[in-house]
């Protein structure tokens, strides 16, 4: 059976292939060239906001906010409320495995260029050293 013929009946049969699972599943559901911000558990979970997510959505075009399904709903919701003011679409997404981020702040079509997309303070270098 010719390479063609078998990639057509693996596609029938186990259906399309996912491009970077692993990627997908560290940053609730998106490609890290797509994000332009990314907050873990810790830095979500504290008391506010952070600015920078806050300028992103008043400033930048076709983003969507992802949050992690697993935690309150009390915690993210000043997000929530701010991504609905600023007409930023949001989901929750429940991971399927173990992920340190809790939002995710992504243009869900294009790719950026942007080099770093984390904020390296004491709550981000917290979770990164539970991994």
């Amino acid at each position: 059976m010719d390479k063609k013929m078998k990639e057509v009946l693996d596609h029938a049969i186990y259906g399309t292939p996912e491009l970077k699972p692993e990627e997908k599943a560290l940053f609730l559901s998106n490609f890290a060239e797509r994000i332009h911000i990314a907050l873990t558990k810790s830095q979500v979970m504290k008391a506010g906001t952070y600015g920078e997510v806050i300028q992103l959505m008043k400033t930048k075009q076709n983003l969507k906010l992802f949050l992690n399904g697993n935690l309150s709903y009390s915690i993210y919701s000043n997000y929530i409320k701010e991504a609905n003011q600023q007409s930023v679409p949001f989901t929750i997404v429940t991971p399927t495995s173990e992920t340190p981020f809790g939002l995710v702040l992504a243009d869900p079509a294009t790719a950026i260029s942007k080099t770093s997309f984390v904020i390296e303070d004491d709550w981000y270098k917290q979770d990164m050293n539970e991994l």
